[in-house]
């Protein structure tokens, strides 16, 4: 009997789907791994989702439907500042999708990608299943995790197709500033690179911090592929839906490679996205202003018990470094938290090489879970 393929033999292994496996079979384990809400969708969507489920049993266009696409249209408008059209606008089953299908359309086997490390964990999987090369771009603590335009402009070759940023960023929590962003758009232009941005968490962001989107920037257009989720600002992370805001000659591409991925995504949950759009925007509000509550506690102890943490100033992660209170690797701590203080978290490794000495604390959790996990890790570092 024949095996599995080279490429999937050579897929990193990662201890997440092990860590949500745990998250959902154990009553002992204080998960803080998690990378979703653990709000619930909001009842308005639920309400009306449950109302018009007859409605939604067929395929839609492969691109989204078009009163989706228009809507988004107004958001990206209003909210980052970037004017397109419903047509560059392709509806996904989730970012990861856009993600694969951008890589599909912009990249042939052997071209070069920049990937922040750490970074997002399928970043690098997505690339070598797209038979192209993730190169790394190393976010340092010393730099606060943010990206080095002359170390990317170095990186950059004739290889070179596309650099991938995450702004809020996972695992780090960090956000771009305009400037560093400006810096890294002209890096671009002047090595005609696609810039491929992820912005999943544009929505959670703390102390008056802006989020900013980098195809909103002068002359940016052209070279930006725009990743977004329903996800995380509406906690509707089971009804996969996302969608990419790409340049005029790519949107056919994608769409035609998203049709070979998917068909389409999910009918039922692009009609509640139209919903979504027009909610008000408390229901976002509530959820960011709890998120900060448990920020401010969990970035409060975690350096009281010397994990040495960050500030994060979006998403929902601590980024720690474990260096001042063990000589363990970073997988080995993780496991030693998860036997000994019945706390789950994410080792730094899993998002590159340069995670190592780190461990990822996720405050999607309730404060009250978030308290005896800190209680428990006290305890077993002492």
């Amino acid at each position: 009997m024949r095996g599995v393929s080279e490429r999937e033999k050579h897929l990193p292994n990662f201890t997440l789907p092990e860590l949500l496996r745990i998250m959902h079979e154990s009553r002992t384990i204080i998960s803080m791994s998690a990378g979703e809400p653990d709000f619930s969708t909001p009842r308005p969507l639920l309400r009306y989702g449950a109302s018009i489920i007859h409605k939604s049993t067929h395929y839609t266009p492969t691109q989204g439907l078009k009163e989706l696409r228009e809507a988004i249209c107004k958001k990206l408008k209003k909210e980052n500042k970037i004017n397109m059209v419903p047509e560059n606008v392709i509806v996904t089953t989730g970012s990861q999708e856009a993600i694969f299908a951008s890589l599909l359309t912009t990249t042939d086997p052997k071209d070069q990608v920049l990937i922040p490390n750490p970074g997002y964990l399928a970043y690098l999987p997505a690339i070598e299943l797209s038979d192209g090369r993730p190169i790394s771009y190393r976010l340092t603590e010393k730099s606060n995790f943010q990206p080095d335009p002359d170390e990317i402009k170095i990186l950059a070759n004739r290889k070179t197709k596309a650099i991938i940023i995450n702004s809020p960023s996972n695992p780090t929590g960090q956000v771009y500033s305009r400037k560093l962003l400006e810096e890294i758009a002209d890096v671009a232009r002047d090595k005609n690179l696609y810039i491929f941005s992820d912005e999943a968490y544009e929505k959670l962001v703390y102390d008056d911090e802006k989020h900013v989107s980098i195809a909103s920037l002068n002359g940016m257009k052209n070279y930006v592929i725009s990743l977004f989720t329903f996800s995380k600002s509406y906690a509707m992370c089971g009804f996969r839906l996302g969608y990419v805001v790409v340049p005029k000659n790519l949107s056919e591409s994608i769409i035609e490679s998203s049709h070979f991925l998917t068909i389409s995504p999910p009918h039922i949950s692009q009609l509640m996205a139209i919903k979504a759009l027009s909610l008000p925007d408390w229901h976002i509000k509530k959820m960011v202003k709890a998120y900060n509550k448990r920020r401010r506690y969990l970035i409060k102890k975690l350096n009281e018990i010397n994990l040495i943490t960050k500030e994060p100033k979006g998403a929902f992660y601590a980024f720690s470094n474990i260096k001042y209170v063990t000589k363990k690797k970073s997988y080995d701590f993780s496991q030693h938290l998860l036997n000994k203080a019945k706390v789950a978290v994410v080792p730094g490794t899993e998002f590159g090489k340069y995670g190592e000495g780190y461990i990822r604390f996720s405050y999607a959790t309730k404060l009250f879970l978030i308290r005896k996990a800190i209680d428990r890790i006290e305890k077993c570092l002492k």
